[in-house]
């Protein structure tokens, strides 16, 4: 039987899945892992671009996007293994995030779940690292405004559990999915992932499931970056129907039982935040179709580029044949320790700067930490691979 079981689930995003795997190969040195892709039924070539990269991934191809959990589900039936990790395809995981989760799980018999900390791509910590179950109350604290007034308060910040340490492992209610390892005893004693949800609230549903049957999830201090949003297109009207629906389906499987007058408001600030971001996305959308979307030169973004002497040329040779501008420093992990901090005249303090990491001169741990210190929203995290001539980011691929 195998240590750990790690499943992605792919849908048109292969140059993100690609960086996965690579950071996955990095992270599991020394550990017996296997690793899935479930892709649902992609138009990009992703298994034809991906297979030959990684014949030792093993490569599952639908016929139809089955969603999130029931992909997930497949690739979980098919393996053995003692753990399993279920990792969104948008996600670079850092050397020992991996090594920590396992370790930890291998210490505490009765830990059902654990989630990492998860950094966006300017190096903010993602909130969603640590959250409450969404009763009710809880859900209606969120939508109303006091979750993000009172993020510390025990109550009215229980959504986030922002009450808790950053820096040490914390036992929490819900592992976000996009970086969820759990033991496989447990899905075998509380069931497989509900595919009621075809996207968002099945990592909700499974890990209040654990709890229920006596299980303890918890958070790690160790760090994955998380592009959030590169899988999914949010921008869209169905990602706004199928994320409030998912909201809609859990509340009515686990609360069911309340009284109306306890869920009916919430059931109506459900709807009223769907009507909301609804009405913004098709003025958004109007706005992009008149033309006032255009950029200005003075909009686009800059990059800085920080690596390795012998790959300084081939950046630059990408960058020209893509038509971007970029500064470039030569550094690495010894001569260049804090990154970008290092040169802090590069970067714009009125519009965003991509720093370019080498991936070669740089561990991935050691650019989350830059990259956490310097936590901007100006600035956003870009990768280098040389030997496929690759620059990705939260926005574009450069090949």
């Amino acid at each position: 039987m195998k240590k750990l079981t790690i499943v992605i689930v792919n849908y048109n995003v292969k140059y993100y899945v690609e960086q996965c795997i690579r950071s996955v190969k990095r992270a599991t040195e020394g550990i017996d892992a296997e690793v899935y892709v479930v892709d649902n039924h992609s138009h990009d070539g992703s298994v034809e671009y991906l297979r030959p990269l990684f014949p030792d991934v093993t490569f599952i191809e639908s016929n139809h996007n089955l969603g999130f959990s029931r992909a997930n589900n497949i690739a979980i039936s098919q393996s053995e293994s003692k753990y399993v990790l279920l990792l969104n395809p948008d996600t670079i995981v850092g050397e020992d995030a991996i090594r920590h989760s396992v370790d930890f799980m291998d210490a505490h018999p009765d830990a059902g779940a654990v989630g990492v900390k998860m950094l966006y791509g300017n190096g903010i910590k993602a909130k969603e690292s640590r959250r409450g179950v969404p009763t009710p109350l809880t859900s209606f604290y969120k939508m109303c405004g006091l979750c993000a007034r009172y993020p510390q308060h025990p109550k009215y910040g229980k959504y986030y559990m922002g009450y808790l340490p950053w820096d040490k492992p914390s036992e929490i209610e819900i592992v976000s999915g996009a970086c969820l390892m759990v033991r496989r005893n447990a899905i075998e004693e509380i069931g497989l992932m509900d595919e009621d949800y075809f996207m968002y609230g099945e990592d909700i549903d499974l890990s209040y499931r654990l709890l229920q049957k006596g299980w303890h999830n918890w958070y790690l201090p160790a760090t994955i970056l998380h592009y959030k949003g590169e899988s999914t297109e949010k921008s869209s009207f169905r990602y706004v129907h199928v994320f409030y629906d998912a909201m809609l389906i859990f509340l009515r499987k686990h609360f069911g039982y309340l009284g109306f007058w306890i869920t009916i408001p919430v059931k109506i600030a459900i709807f009223f935040k769907a009507f909301i971001e609804m009405i913004s996305m098709f003025l958004k959308f109007m706005r992009k179709s008149l033309g006032f979307n255009i950029l200005r030169k003075k909009d686009y973004p800059d990059y800085v580029f920080i690596g390795k002497k012998e790959n300084l040329a081939k950046c630059e040779l990408l960058a020209r044949k893509k038509g971007i501008t970029v500064q470039y420093v030569e550094g690495d992990s010894l001569t260049c320790p804090d990154g970008h901090l290092q040169f802090p005249r590069m970067m714009s303090a009125r519009k965003l700067t991509y720093i370019i990491y080498d991936t070669t001169a740089y561990s991935m741990q050691q650019i989350f930490a830059v990259m956490e210190k310097s936590a901007n929203h100006l600035i956003q995290l870009g990768t280098f691979y040389p030997d496929r001539n690759i620059i990705i980011t939260d926005q574009e691929i450069l090949t």
